[in-house]
């Protein structure tokens, strides 16, 4: 078997060993407050798989997590540490609004393909910015994301309370809506909306191509050795630039769907967390495209359990983030052990 084989099996088993030892942290935590841990883990579980009404809001739920974690493991690939992915979900929900407010009357097989373009060109656009900063001017790219992630979000508050605002809308400022026949609704048989079927096909595609393409190979190249890809002459500005912009993007397509599927306008409702949930998908991932989907479908179904927990045991709707932040923090400690476990380590084969 070869060293890729190993190095899979050894990253497969710190993950499912790391979160099973946050669900015991968090077995800990309920039982300081006087609760059951297993009541709690099966209550978790219902909520989160156990009918079919929570199936589809796991599977709801997870569709924006897939996107948004891709805003981080495709720049990872490229060595870049990108959490921008709140912003440019909500950049591509107000690129997406003024798309289809621009194609009215357009035939909606025509519009909701350029709507959920211009939201991923929107959110490609703004990751693109801090990696820009990041390699001519020497910003730090994780910083700069992040604080884009506030800047994003106040020109979103800014743009429905004023220049884009429904004033026909008085609960809450809200934009321009798109028209009714540029909602993509829901997968036929289910509640859930197609963006499921994007962030699949999103996974999919990226992993295809940073495994299996000469950009791919070449971002891997620029991630693992900086000085190994100048040296080769690999256009390292355009490299990061380029994975940014695609991270980016597929967050971008996260937001646009969001618009297309669910709201139907912009407003705060955008701004859900779904950008810093999937940092803790790409993560718990260890930035594997593939290993993304199940990662949203785990990470979606804690979140889908929240309401459950409160009803049951009158837990926080944020005891589920507690258990979110066990899982990131023991993931994050695990790599500590990547590369020393010794029974995972690729076998020397003896000389015939």
């Amino acid at each position: 078997m070869g060293a890729a084989y190993w190095r899979g099996l050894e990253a497969m088993t710190l993950t499912v060993a790391a979160v099973l030892a946050a669900l015991l942290l968090f077995g800990i935590f309920v039982a300081f407050d006087g609760l059951n841990p297993v009541d709690v883990y099966r209550v978790l579980y219902l909520g989160a798989f156990g009918t079919s009404f929570s199936i589809e809001s796991t599977l709801t739920r997870a569709a924006p997590l897939m996107l948004t974690a891709l805003c981080v493991a495709i720049p990872a690939r490229a060595g870049l540490l990108i959490i921008g992915g709140e912003g440019a979900l909500v950049l591509g929900g107000i690129t997406a609004v003024l798309a289809g407010v621009a194609l009215a009357g357009s035939p909606p097989g025509i519009a909701i393909p350029l709507i959920l373009v211009a939201g991923a060109a929107g959110g490609a656009a703004w990751i693109a910015i801090p990696a820009g900063l990041r390699q001519f001017r020497g910003v730090n790219e994780t910083i700069s994301t992040l604080l884009f992630n506030y800047i994003a979000i106040a020109l979103l508050n800014h743009l429905v309370s004023g220049p884009m605002r429904d004033y026909a809308q008085t609960l809450k400022p809200t934009s321009w809506p798109i028209e009714p026949a540029f909602m993509i609704g829901t997968i036929p048989g289910t509640n859930v909306n197609w963006g499921l079927a994007c962030g699949i096909v999103a996974c999919l595609v990226a992993y295809v191509a940073l495994r299996r393409t000469t950009l791919g190979f070449a971002m891997g190249i620029l991630g693992g050795n900086l000085r190994a890809a100048q040296m080769t002459g690999l256009p390292v500005a355009r490299l990061v630039l380029i994975a940014a912009a695609l991270g980016g993007a597929a967050a971008g397509l996260a937001g646009a769907v969001e618009i297309v599927a669910v709201h139907g306008a912009a407003s705060v409702s955008l701004v859900v967390g779904y950008g810093y949930a999937g940092i803790l998908v790409a993560f718990i991932a260890r930035q594997n495209p593939l290993a993304v989907i199940p990662v949203a479908l785990l990470v979606g179904g804690i979140s889908a359990s929240g309401g459950l927990l409160q009803r049951r045991f009158a837990m926080p709707d944020a005891a589920t983030t507690v258990l979110e932040g066990c899982i990131f923090v023991v993931v994050l400690a695990s790599n500590a052990l990547y590369g020393r476990i010794r029974l995972l380590q690729p076998r020397a084969v003896a000389p015939a």
